[in-house]
């Protein structure tokens, strides 16, 4: 396995250093990779000797186990990638993988939540949690929402981007790439209240016990200086049961989905659609429009007066 430490480990570092990889990137690339080269060693082969027989029974034995369309599709890519690398580098004289066809992705339609479920979220928000938790709980719902943002995107936002009650904030993406979201007057309302409370705590910890200030709007004792997902995907269970909102349909992600079907369906183009979420292709964002085409279908379905007949 020390081949293939190397060949994934530089690779990697290549992802990272010419195309500006993002970190879970980083980490998927990883994980699908080291997994191969275990398959490949069971085989008694390695990176170097794999032909595309190696690679296809690799295919064939993560389907046996079970795995989605959608998984088996990401690995495959990574293979790809890797001998794309190995061969640019020298390393070998061929791609094993370049004629294997995946299994495609299955075209499932995102699924939202409805205004309605989405308001009681952000009441639900200010009444979770004890001390300054509720209006830090709200802050971040209301951010959430009217802008779109992916959670690791909302938990490590710097507070310097909150300074000075702005109208538009500065969001770093994957990759490290940078947008400009506008704010709506209730998330800027969420997000001075709960700026003012964090300040005061922060002014505190200094003067009681010398802590250095954060440098997040939303700090906590996690290594990395501020609020986990994980924690925040709890946090967000807790306000879709304080909200009458089943668990279940409730995720950060979910809400990211919400912000675009209603953007759309109150008119807004895909175009700017597709640059508050920071997509890097629009064919990423054009799968809400079969979101609202099925919210249509149903419309009528329901509500047609000869419904009963189509």
């Amino acid at each position: 396995m020390a081949l293939a430490a190397r060949w994934i480990n530089a690779f990697i570092a290549a992802q990272a250093a010419e195309l500006d990889a993002a970190r879970n990137t980083q980490l998927a690339y990883a994980r699908d990779l080291t997994d191969f080269a275990g398959f490949l060693q069971r085989k008694a082969s390695d990176l170097n000797a794999a032909t595309r027989e190696h690679v296809e029974g690799y295919l064939v034995e993560c389907e046996a186990e079970g795995l989605a369309k959608s998984t088996r599709a990401r690995r495959l890519s990574a293979i790809k990638q890797l001998y794309r690398f190995a061969f640019e580098e020298g390393w070998r004289p061929d791609n094993p993988a370049l004629q294997i066809k995946g299994p495609g992705r299955s075209k499932a339609l995102p699924k939202t939540l409805e205004p309605e479920e989405v308001e009681r979220l952000l009441v639900a928000a200010g009444e979770v949690g004890r001390g300054d938790d509720p209006l830090r709980n709200t802050c971040m719902m209301q951010l959430l929402y009217a802008t779109g943002m992916r959670v690791t995107e909302l938990v490590s936002l710097p507070v310097s981007a909150a300074r000075g009650d702005p109208r538009m904030l500065l969001v770093t993406g994957k990759g490290g790439k940078e947008r400009m979201v506008p704010l709506s007057p209730p998330a800027r309302e969420a997000l001075a209240a709960w700026l003012a409370i964090r300040d005061e705590a922060e002014e505190r910890a200094k003067a009681e016990k010398g802590s250095p200030p954060s440098r997040f709007l939303f700090p906590s004792r996690s290594k990395d200086g501020h609020l986990t997902r994980h924690r925040f995907h709890g946090l967000i269970k807790d306000i879709a049961v304080a909200a009458g909102v089943s668990p279940a349909r409730v995720t950060p992600h979910r809400l990211r989905h919400a912000f675009a079907t209603h953007l759309l369906a109150g008119g807004a183009d895909l175009r700017s659609i597709q640059v508050l979420l920071g997509h890097a292709d629009i064919s990423t964002t054009e799968i809400y429009t079969h979101v609202l085409d099925e919210r249509l279908k149903e419309l009528v379905l329901e509500h047609h007066p000869l419904a009963k007949d189509l």
